[in-house]
């Protein structure tokens, strides 16, 4: 492939929501670029390469393609020249379950084709593509797609479908405004000194300040007439931009082209006696059609009702001659109307050649697009645009150089595993006629010189199964099997993009892990592993489903690199001083650079727990689980403490895709998987009727322990914690995460790094959230909500002595001892940052049990009572803590120190859970939030299967100017399984359902709830006929993990018959 030049390079993805049209939009490029024929752009979806894939009609991993392009561009003299680009585009997957694909996508890309369906319009995928190309700073372009649509299936009359567009475009412009006014609120007063400075500036070129204004605000929003919106229909093949209409009509208007692109989208109309363009002021009454309208929308209309909705052969003839259209005779005799169709528009209005015009006038180059994107990367809280560079590094990186001296860096956003004979070094090469001519003399000559030795005849001679004989053609003794070593492994590739410098085959390179600290060493002990060599054994470009070996890559490019498999888990930076090799010391320094992991958008919720068929495959199985844990990037594998073998996935679809691959490429064994493992929650609420307390005269929840001996008796109380601190709490378990982390690394000073100390949130089915604190405002935020709640919690900042579960969580351990509290975390953190020793406990004994304390509470608050689930929005307060000291003093005697503290840490972790069982206990079920679109006709039944599964409907609104809902409900994750194929069997595939995963919602009923009263008993029996919904899944969870289950063995042994009397 000829290098073009680096201004001529542009890279782009394509986003937007699930069947919106993205593939097909990317066949109508290839067959422009030859590499599919274009009548099968649309039908053969070239880029979804997997059988699955094709089988689904949806994508399910990203695909990188390189297009070349020669388009005509204007030289200094005014005349034409053709100019080549390279445009690298990467497709995305839409489904929900596939979000991380489009993350590790966006952060390559410069800029973003955003695909929303014109009837459907703005969606949940849409939306969150939004988000992800405006934290990357991607240029978006909106392609406004199934345009047909609208024509064939809504039947609009061309003025309303003028007046939808208006509002569709106007819905991507409100969702791009959220996120420009979010971005402002954030840093209000450093952007409002800046907007008067940049206003100041404009005052001299623009005429007034509200003038200034409306231009300074308008920079994000997507509008036809600045260019950055297509009205395309990928099935046919056919798109365009209004400047494409300008072009047409301004010399038989007499109006400058610039001037026609402005008005030809919006309320601009045409007067007919003056023939000059009016604004909607000076229509006095006149119903005149916009100029979209009149010059744009019913030329399209009449093509496609003289083409497929009332075919009249007269009129296609007539509209071919009159576009000066090269349409072959035959082809406009053809039955099939929408062949002919798309002919007729594709050649007028090419598709590709407008994504590819629109392309490179939008999405800058990477020499000019990486001085604003880099910046956001390396300094994430940056504001401004663009910054100079500190250093000679930046320099390259922000200009994207790509000279010997250049300092080399690249960014691996993921790794994908492709099968060892699909590598191009791996394939049969074909032999070229010479080539052969050759080896049929070689092979004549070494059976005439073997003849010759020995006086067997030459037939004898031939290998087994050739009949070699003089009459026999030469090449037919050409079946020498070249023996290639079977090649089925799979192989891990990183998927990449190379920012500066070139990177070339066989050289070495650094590979820096995302939690690389720069600040450090690169010698200290937690830098050193996350710092790692590799050479670069295979640099590819890639097609599609194929690989084209290349022996260099230069900045501003996208490949795919071999070398890295078992040293890169999934993103790294790549970087080199130069073309040279790898450098040391003060050279090394300079080159180094940490480009920081991709952020998630969709964390994996659906747990499942796997076994061979075989127990003799397990280590198959364990190696396949690393081989696909490394090559999905939204999948997570890990061992629990029982020993099962658990794969964390996104939704129900990614499930099943992982265990296809585990069992057809990866393990390649036959995989037995368990029922899905839904994480739960524990909690206690204040019920109007409850049991009287277990202990009597006291508040409720207080429950007096004692450890073996008696050695220590205590008293702790559970109360459940107010609402508004446990919302503060939740959105801050990451700022909880960092000051346990910091409290480490003061206690032991040393480092830890911290992939180390966090325990992973994923495993326990966690949301992360975003902090509303700074970390060193968190304790004064506290205090001021503890104050607003008042009551006993009032005081309680100073007394609370651990967070947990995992010492990062929503249950609260705090200290009301008489006369002072004794352990208060805030304290001890205010000690060690002050670096004193004294201590507020006053012997080693005491803090002995209080650290014995703190274990049985994190240990109750991570398995709690109901079914071993994490504990949430409880309160435990140490009221009391006595020691017998004669005791304790005869039980280290006899040295069973150990033996204590075993048993205080058990019966405060009794206590704890007794604690939780003396309030109305409730489970708390992850929810997702389910988006479903659904026309009038099936929307009975998609109510009907959302109620079956005991969800709830939140929302629904009906979209203007079609007949579709948009429904929004909210359904427990543990009856989702199977409710997508529900929904579509029910409703004939009309709808189809989004699962996103939001967080846990409490179910108000107690586990265990009999019927007690008159009126109870009269209503369910005494049986209690209904089922007790929190009871059967706390059952299922107790089951599943082996631990008591209160069930009847029989449960009506009334009804009981026999068969024969």
């Amino acid at each position: 492939m000829e290098i073009p030049d680096p201004e001529n390079v542009r890279i782009i993805t394509t986003m937007g929501h699930v069947d919106h049209g993205k593939t097909t939009l990317m066949d109508t490029l290839l067959a422009a670029n030859n590499i599919i024929s274009p009548r099968m752009a649309g039908k053969m979806r070239y880029l979804d390469s997997r059988e699955d894939e094709q089988e689904r009609g949806i994508t399910m991993e990203s695909s990188a393609v390189s297009l070349k392009f020669q388009v005509m561009a204007k030289d200094e003299d005014g005349g034409k020249i053709p100019k080549t680009y390279i445009v690298n585009m990467i497709d995305t997957p839409g489904h929900v379950d596939f979000s991380s694909e489009v993350s590790t996508a966006s952060r390559l890309c410069d800029g973003a084709l955003v695909l929303v369906d014109v009837v459907e319009g703005v969606c949940t995928q849409t939306i969150a593509v939004l988000r992800q190309a405006w934290q990357d700073r991607l240029k978006p372009i909106l392609v406004i797609n199934k345009f047909d649509r609208l024509i064939t299936e809504l039947k609009l009359a061309p003025v309303e479908a003028y007046h939808h567009l208006a509002r569709l475009i106007e819905q991507v412009n409100a969702v791009m405004g959220g996120f420009f006014a979010s971005d402002r609120m954030e840093d209000d007063l450093r952007w409002r000194e800046e907007r008067e400075r940049r206003l100041a500036e404009k005052k001299d070129q623009l005429a007034d300040e509200t003038e200034a204004a409306v231009h300074e605000s308008e920079e994000y929003l997507l509008r036809p007439e600045k260019g950055n919106v297509i009205f395309a229909s990928a099935i046919d093949g056919w798109g365009f931009r209004v400047g494409r209409f300008a072009q047409l009509y301004a010399q038989k208007l007499g109006i400058k082209e610039a001037n026609l692109r402005r008005v030809l989208w919006g309320d601009f109309f045409l007067d007919p006696k003056t023939k000059r363009v009016i604004s909607y002021k000076h229509l006095r009454g006149r119903a005149l059609k916009p100029l979209f309208v009149q010059f744009v929308l019913d030329n399209i209309w009449a093509i496609y009702d003289a083409v497929v909705i009332n075919p009249n052969p007269d009129k296609v003839t007539k509209i071919v001659s009159t576009l000066n259209l090269k349409i072959a005779p035959r082809d406009l005799k053809s039955k099939d109307a929408r062949y002919l169709l798309n002919l007729i528009l594709s050649q007028w209005l090419s598709l590709s050649t407008c994504i590819i015009q629109t392309t490179i006038d939008v999405v800058p180059a990477p020499c000019f697009a990486q001085a604003t994107r880099i910046p956001k990367m390396l300094y994430p809280e940056l504001r401004e645009e663009t910054i100079p560079p500190k250093s000679k590094l930046e320099g390259d990186l922000f200009a994207s150089n790509f000279g010997p001296e250049a300092c080399i860096t690249a960014y691996v956003s993921k790794m994908f595993a492709v099968n060892a004979k699909d590598l191009p070094e791996n394939k049969k090469k074909p032999l070229t006629a010479q080539q052969m001519r050759e080896k049929a003399k070689e092979a004549r000559d070494q059976f005439a010189a073997k003849a010759s030795e020995s006086d067997t005849p030459a037939e004898q001679l031939a290998p087994p199964g050739v009949d070699y004989t003089s009459s026999t053609p030469i090449t037919e003794t050409l079946e020498e099997k070249v023996e290639v070593e079977s090649q089925d492994g799979e192989v891990i590739l990183g998927f990449a993009r190379i920012y500066s410098g070139t990177i070339k085959l066989g050289s070495s390179i650094h590979a820096l892990l995302p939690k690389y600290n720069l600040s450090r060493d690169s010698a200290s002990p937690s830098n050193s592993k996350l710092l790692i060599t590799a050479k670069v054994e295979g640099l590819y470009v890639m097609m599609g489903r194929e690989l084209v070996a290349v022996d260099y890559v230069r900045a501003g490019n996208i490949f795919a690199i071999k070398g890295l498999e078992g040293k890169v888990w999934r993103s790294a930076t790549l970087c080199a001083p130069g073309e040279t090799a790898v450098g040391h010391g003060g050279a090394l320094k300079d080159c180094l650079i940490n480009l920081g992991a991709v952020n998630r958008q969709a964390a994996p919720i659906v747990r499942v727990a796997l076994e061979p068929t075989h127990p003799a495959d397990m280590p198959k199985l364990v190696d396949g689980l690393k081989l696909l844990s490394q090559s999905d990037p939204c999948v997570e594998t890990f061992q629990q403490q029982t020993g099962e073998h658990v794969i964390l996935t996104a939704g129900e679809l990614h499930l099943e895709r992982c265990l296809k691959d585990l069992r057809e490429r990866f393990a390649k064994v036959e995989i037995q998987a368990s029922k899905p493992i839904v994480p739960f929650r524990e909690t206690a609420i204040k019920a109007p009727d409850m049991a009287p307390t277990k202990t009597p005269n006291v508040p409720r929840g207080t429950i007096r322990g004692t450890s073996s001996q008696n050695i220590l008796t205590f008293t702790i109380r559970a109360a459940p914690l107010p609402a508004p601190i446990l919302k503060f709490l939740q959105h801050n378990i990451l700022i909880l995460k960092k000051l346990e982390h910091d409290r480490k690394v003061e206690q032991t000073g040393k480092e830890i790094p911290e992939e180390e100390d966090e325990d992973t949130i994923d495993v326990y089915g966690d949301i992360i959230q975003k902090p509303t604190v700074k970390p060193e405002e968190f304790w004064d935020a506290l205090k001021a909500l503890c104050k607003e709640v008042g009551g006993e919690w009032e005081g309680i900042i100073d007394r609370i002595w651990a967070f947990g579960p995992q010492r990062a969580g929503g249950c609260l351990l705090i200290d009301v001892r008489k006369p002072n509290a004794l352990a208060s975390l805030k304290r001890r953190l205010e000690r060690i940052k002050s670096d004193s020793n004294g201590d507020g406990t006053p012997d080693k004994v005491m803090r002995d049990f209080d650290n014995d304390i703190e274990t049985g509470f994190q240990l109750a608050t991570f398995q709690g009572p109901l079914c071993a689930e994490p504990v949430e929005g409880l309160a435990y307060f140490v009221e009391d803590v006595h020691i017998d000291r004669e005791s304790l003093d005869k039980e280290i005697e006899q040295n069973r120190i150990a033996q204590v503290t075993g048993s205080v840490i058990s019966s405060v972790r009794d206590a704890c859970r007794s604690g939780l069982l003396d309030w109305s206990p409730r489970l708390q079920l992850a929810m997702y939030s389910c988006d479903i679109q659904a026309s009038t006709d099936v929307l009975g039944k998609v109510y009907a299967v959302v109620a079956k599964r005991r969800g709830r409907i939140v929302a629904e609104e009906m979209k203007e100017g079609t007949t579709f809902f948009n429904v929004s409900a909210l359904l427990p994750v543990v009856e989702s399984f199977g409710f997508a194929d529900d929904i579509r069997k029910r409703t004939s595939g009309a709808a189809s359902p989004q699962l996103i995963f939001s967080g846990y919602e409490l179910l108000d009923q107690d586990p265990f709830w009999v019927p007690t009263t008159e009126e109870e008993l009269e209503d369910l029996g005494e049986k209690a006929d209904r089922i007790n919904i929190a009871k059967a899944y706390m059952d299922g969870v107790r089951d599943r993990k082996g631990m008591f289950v209160d069930r009847k063995i029989v449960e009506f042994a009334e009804k009981q018959r026999t068969l024969k009397r």
